[in-house]
């Protein structure tokens, strides 16, 4: 089974990366062929700075190192160092109705977010549709705001193989529905575009700080309380075993609870979570040659993929022509 994923270089990687991606894909390098690629093309979208997007680049790379995306046992590179993908991408683009790209909930929301509707932002879920089936992709793990794009990625399958002949593995979503959607500090979906993120690698005053921010609702301590509509006990739950979880939800519903505890508490467990991610993060740290390796042994391997896929291509759609 091939599973296929990838990330942004956004910077600094918060809780929703790790628990709504990463982790998940830690866990599938044990039981299938892993794939997992920086999606820095994707990132220009909306990252207009060269060295940024650069350092970036390699930061996305060191954070799955650190947090156990093991090399050995998956594939890791970075996007633009498969450029097979960009001309699958134009290939694609000639078999997908305009008028679907400018339906697409994502790009209807960043741009009434105030983002700029440049061609790259619209056509976004064609070069993620390349992503995918270039690689002959079975199982595309993704959040629910993403599964429109799969789902893209299914129909230009489709009509790509009814068009020019069978190439192309219909993909399938996945979607973990415990873990679709992590709340942030405010209680919406945890990202940085609304500010309310807890950064996997903060500080831990900093952490500290963040988690008493988060919104809870005005009972008073000697009150029972619901954990079922307490985005800190969502949180509390990502956590922790199954015992501690329960034990915790009838602190809740017994009464007598005070919400900065459960914040106290939960500073002190997610640094714990992360004290060894953080140790290999600083390690690897001191040597960004290593990162870079890596990620071109990596490239190496996608495009031996990639390769093979596009040959296909090439001689469905005449593009490879002659002897």
């Amino acid at each position: 089974m091939r599973v296929l994923s990838g990330i942004q270089p956004s910077g600094t990687f918060h809780l929703g990366n790790y628990f709504g991606m990463i982790r998940k894909m830690i866990e599938y390098q044990e039981k299938a062929e892993l794939l997992c690629f920086i999606a820095n093309l994707h990132a220009m979208t909306t990252v207009f700075n060269g060295s940024r997007l650069a350092r970036d680049t390699i930061e996305a790379a060191t954070t799955l190192l650190s947090l156990g995306l093991d090399p050995s046992k998956s594939i890791l590179w970075v996007q633009s160092d498969v450029p097979e993908v960009t001309e699958l991408t134009w290939i694609l683009s000639n078999l997908t109705p305009v008028g679907l790209l400018g339906r697409c909930h994502s790009y209807k929301d960043k741009v009434a977010k105030g983002i700029a509707a440049n061609h790259g932002l619209l056509s976004y879920p064609v070069l993620m549709a390349a992503d995918i089936l270039l690689y002959k992709t079975e199982i595309v793990p993704v959040g629910k705001d993403q599964k429109q794009h799969v789902e893209i990625a299914r129909d230009l399958a489709t009509k790509f193989n009814h068009t020019f002949g069978e190439v192309f593995i219909i993909p399938e979503p996945e979607i973990e529905e415990g873990v679709a959607v992590i709340p942030g500090t405010d209680g919406r979906k945890m990202s940085k575009s609304y500010g309310n993120t807890i950064d996997i690698f903060c500080e831990k005053d900093v952490l500290a700080k963040r988690l008493m921010g988060i919104v809870t609702d005005s009972s008073p301590v000697e009150a029972p309380k619901n954990p079922d509509r307490c985005n800190l006990f969502k949180l509390y739950s990502l956590f922790v075993d199954t015992k501690q979880k329960h034990n915790m939800r009838e602190r809740y519903l017994c009464g007598g609870l005070k919400y900065s505890d459960v914040k106290k508490e939960l500073t002190e467990i997610i640094w714990q979570y992360f004290s060894t991610a953080r140790e290999k993060r600083a390690n690897l740290s001191q040597d960004p040659g290593e990162i870079s390796r890596i990620l071109k042994l990596g490239a190496e391997k996608a495009r031996d993929i990639a390769s093979k896929t596009m040959a296909q291509v090439r001689t469905k759609t005449g593009v490879a022509y002659g002897a």
